[in-house]
């Protein structure tokens, strides 16, 4: 344990007295300090009279949207602590390490607070001031002389630790207050980690804006935090910039993205838009109402039929095979059909969008007339140039040769035209997946489809093809092994001009197209370039969870690295044979009930089809249960998980019901041993897996 540790007395003196004696007075005094500036910064703004300033209701209107979102981020949260770490320089920052030179002292918090003459209270955990606070070691103690870790029950300032980084007479250890907030139950949606990013993590929040960055992390070591810390640095590193282009948080459904939804508010963020892929390719005119079968779902998600969207929308285009007269006035201008089709030849050869060169078309054909113009003695300008392009004439050479494409129309004629989709399929599907495409039963109109998932995946690459996808200043991607290529590409069409941060766990992959390695989910990103850092060190599932988890990795993801848990929690794995199919849901209401005792939220993970079945059994034995995504409070902490949902989440006791029916769940084994692996790592303090058929072999 780190030196000079010290916790509350119940019955200490008040805070005044306690200010003058006690160093933990003095620091309480100063959270009290820091929490009334920040009140003063907040009624400053409340305060401002903008009728003066602004020079119509539009900037007014505008101006107070900013100012409000000012108030929000200026909000005081009562359970959230203003600071929970303090570094004592050797000398000021940036300054000569001059002998004598004088050391500066900083508080390290969620957000800056200043007092009215504009000194720092409390400092932005994202400032590279802070950054010690995360880095330095007794090895590297970057000119450090003291780091302060405070503790906080319930957003009191409780107990204190130090460590001497400069002072080579003191033994590096281990922070049992970093321990403890490590190990924090949890109730409630995810909270931030910012008060214990450990270094390696810390790389990875702060590097740079212009590089994409993937991160492989198993269970427990914290990948989806970073992701989220990153957007909170960038966009505090690069606020204008990213005002502007803006940022996109993408999770696999929306339980996920209700779980993580108050980490960056927390953080004082609340511009961050949050979406599923499905939500990306949404369109209003259609409804997603029908579901492909995986082999179908497989060969729609598969990169090749990007290639076979740009053959079919391209196809469009004829060779025109009439010249075009131009009539203005008395005088009469041809342009033959040849010249016609060396400029439309031209255009797609600039490899534009299908779009853009059908609305550059009509402004090429006028300029080859006012070229004859010009020869025959006239001085045409712009205007004359905009005329003949909208020429009734000059319009029916381009509706003929190039037509307009409907996205939707497109796609359905390749899913329901044989002969439409072997032309531009030809060696690139094989006969036996363009059977899998077609369906069985076409569709007579774009209203009356029932599409599916993948199918608006493959309308939005068409819409792409059409006209540009606009492009974010970043996008960070979680639970990004579960991607098709063909999604992958619908992301990277949102980020082309900016960068990504993708997340995720290679042998937690469990749909039938999940990636194979990052390097190739990378290229159909449009990201090749990436970083790609490994996260191995765990910090939330204890060491024997998963230690027994593992065992599942060389049947699904050979050649992965295990996680190393730094927890170590003797009796946090309890695998119960029960006799009988009848005694297994007596015996689960049994450990839900045990897992109660417990403080901290408590799973109930089962496969998709025992869910009906254990809901009654749980609402008969008196225990009402949540559904995921809905908020775990003190009252209520056991959540009912179908475990095609589970992915993501974490509860502190995880009650796992019949592994073999997870795994039976899935399409083929190996996916279902893949969700399997999911469920079996949810757990951060206990699991129970109870089961009657027997286990999978690898953890027999």
């Amino acid at each position: 344990m780190p030196a000079h540790a010290h916790v509350t007395d119940s019955d200490a003196a008040s805070a005044a007295d306690a200010a003058a004696t006690d160093p933990l007075g003095r620091e309480r005094a100063h959270l009290a300090a820091s929490r009334s500036a920040l009140r003063a910064m907040r009624e400053d703004v409340q305060n401002l009279d903008i009728r003066d300033v602004t020079a119509n209701w539009v900037n007014a209107i505008v101006l107070q949207a900013q100012i409000d979102d000012r108030i929000k981020a200026l909000a005081d949260l009562a359970h959230t602590p203003l600071f929970f770490g303090r570094l004592n320089y050797l000398h000021a920052p940036g300054a000569e390490l001059a002998e004598g030179a004088e050391g500066e002292q900083f508080y390290i918090g969620r957000r800056h607070v200043h007092d009215a003459g504009g000194d720092p209270m409390v400092i932005d955990w994202r400032a590279p001031v802070s950054q010690p606070f995360y880095r330095a070691s007794k090895n590297d103690p970057q000119d450090i002389g003291l780091r302060r870790r405070f503790g906080y029950t319930g957003g009191e300032l409780t107990a204190y630790e130090d460590e001497h980084l400069s002072d080579p007479a003191e033994a590096a250890s281990v922070s049992k207050l970093l321990q403890q907030e490590i190990e924090r139950p949890r109730v409630g949606p995810m909270r931030d980690i910012v008060a214990t990013i450990q270094p390696e993590q810390d790389e990875i929040v702060r590097s740079g804006l212009s590089g994409s960055v993937c991160v492989q992390g198993g269970p427990g070591t914290g990948k989806t935090a970073v992701g989220l810390h990153r957007v909170a640095y960038l966009l505090y590193a690069h606020r204008d910039r990213l005002a502007r282009t803006g940022t996109l948080v993408i999770g696999p459904n929306r339980s996920f993205l209700h779980y993580i939804e108050q980490v960056l508010p927390a953080l004082g963020e609340l511009e961050v838009k949050q979406a599923t892929v499905d939500d990306l390719v949404a369109r209003a005119d259609l409804e997603v109402r029908g579901a492909d079968a995986a082999e179908t779902a497989v060969v729609k998600g598969d990169a090749r039929m990007a290639e076979v969207l740009r053959r079919a929308v391209h196809s469009h285009v004829s060779e025109p095979v009439e010249p075009l007269m131009v009539v203005r006035g008395s005088r009469r201008w041809r342009v033959p059909a040849y010249e016609i089709a060396e400029i439309v030849a031209e255009l797609q050869n600039r490899d534009i969008r299908y779009g853009a060169a059908r609305d550059a078309l009509p402004q090429r054909i006028a300029h080859a007339v006012l070229v004859r113009m010009e020869q025959a003695g006239e001085a045409p300008d712009d205007r004359v140039q905009d005329a003949v392009a909208r020429n009734p004439a000059v319009k029916a050479v381009v509706k003929t040769v190039w037509p307009l494409v409907e996205p939707a129309k497109l796609v359905l004629r390749l899913l329901s035209d044989p002969e439409f989709l072997a032309a531009h399929a030809d060696g690139i599907l094989s006969s036996d997946e363009q059977s899998l495409l077609l369906w069985s039963k076409p569709a007579r109109s774009v209203k009356s489809v029932k599409w599916s998932a993948a199918d608006l995946v493959l309308i939005d690459e068409a819409t792409d093809l059409v006209e540009r996808t606009h492009s974010l200043g970043h996008v960070v991607i979680d639970e990004a092994q579960d991607l098709s290529p063909m999604q992958y590409r619908a992301v990277g069409r949102r980020c082309t001009t900016g960068s990504a941060t993708v997340l995720g766990d290679l042998a937690q992959g469990t749909t039938p197209w999940a990636t194979r390695s990052w390097d190739e989910a990378l290229g159909h990103l449009g990201k090749p370039g990436a970083v790609l850092e490994e996260l191995t060190a765990g910090f939330r599932v204890p060491r024997e969870v998963i230690a027994y988890a593992s065992r599942l990795l060389p049947a699904i993801s050979p050649g992965l690295s295990p996680v190393s848990s730094v927890r170590e929690t003797p009796g946090s794995l309890i695998v119960t044979t029960v006799d009988s199919a009848a005694s297994l849901p007596p015996a689960v209401i049994d450990a839900c009930r045990a897992s109660l005792v417990h403080e901290g939220s408590i799973g109930l993970i089962a496969a998709d089809a025992r869910i009906p079945e254990l809901a009654e059994a749980l609402l008969a034995a008196g225990l009402p249960y949540l559904s995921p995504g809905e908020e775990t409070t003190a009252e209520s902490r056991l959540t009912l998980v179908p475990a095609s949902l589970a992915k993501g989440l974490e509860y502190d006791y995880v009650v796992l019901h019949e592994p073999a029916d997870v795994v039976a769940g899935e399409p083929d084994e190996r996916t279902g041993l893949r969700r399997l692996y999911v469920c079996l790592t949810r757990a951060v303090s206990g699991l129970t897996l109870l089961h009657t058929t027997p286990l999978p072999e690898a953890l027999a």
